[in-house]
């Protein structure tokens, strides 16, 4: 009997080949239901087929130290997902739910930046804004600096997917689409910071190309005013997808574990 061998990153993206001959069907994957209290209707999704996409908990937004705070920007907000979305990694990496980090990082010589995403960040000009240096000498936003690093709370994520993005959407020029593809994920549920910036616009683009999205509402916040989140949370909900509680997402994990 022949004994095909596997050829794909991904286990359920996968050939299997030989010298002779290429069988192109896909290992399958049995559905995982997990039904989920949600607005504006309640889901039912498959955790085979979910992934939990985090976005922008790294330094320059979330540390004391970091860039936001370094301009007086209050942090607070943005540090309460971090003790909610470190349990919720942990469930889902039990389950095999794929955790990727949506992280900005920037080239060090920002030629993937135009005027436009500088501008948001330095208006006048003054040269404050992107890849100029905190006090700690770090570089704001620059790929591989303490800046873009994951808060340390998370611990080591090596063993998860990295995702740099350069601009509010992670999906633009990035091969996020293409991982998760891979992957054979339909379904995201987001956390992270800024809800009404980075994750939304991510969300966004997301449901553009047909996943199917939740946002969890207590794994994710924003610096920006209160009505930034209400106008957030009415717009997911009328238009992108579906909003939920993480701590309800949680304990139907562990029911199911």
């Amino acid at each position: 009997m022949t004994v095909l061998r596997p050829l794909g990153s991904s286990a359920r993206n996968q050939w299997r080949v030989d010298e002779t001959q290429v069988d192109f069907i896909r290992p399958h994957c049995p559905p995982l239901p997990l039904a989920l209290a949600a607005a504006p209707q309640d889901i039912r999704l498959d955790l085979s087929a979910t992934a939990l996409v985090i976005i922008d908990m790294q330094n320059d937004f979330c540390h004391p130290d970091g860039w936001l705070a370094s301009v007086g920007v209050d942090i607070t907000p943005a540090r309460a997902p971090i003790a909610p979305l470190m349990r919720l990694r942990q469930l889902c990496q039990a389950q095999s739910i794929p955790v990727i980090w949506v992280n900005w990082g920037n080239r060090p010589d920002r030629l993937n930046l135009g005027p436009s995403t500088l501008h948001t960040y330095d208006g006048a000009g003054l040269g404050r804004g992107v890849g100029t240096c905190l006090p700690n000498g770090a570089r704001i936003l620059e790929q591989g600096s303490w800046c873009t690093a994951i808060v340390e709370e998370f611990g080591d994520t090596s063993g998860d997917v990295h995702v740099a993005k350069y601009a509010m959407s992670g999906f633009w020029d990035t091969p996020l689409d293409a991982i998760l593809r891979n992957l054979g994920v339909t379904t995201l549920l987001f956390g992270g910071v800024n809800l009404d910036q980075c994750v939304l616009c991510t969300l966004q683009d997301a449901s553009f190309r047909g996943y199917d999205c939740v946002l969890l509402e207590d794994c994710a916040a924003t610096t920006s005013p209160s009505c930034c989140t209400e106008a957030t949370l009415y717009n997911v909900r009328q238009c992108f997808g579906f909003t939920a509680l993480g701590a309800t997402l949680m304990a139907q994990l562990r029911a199911a574990a």
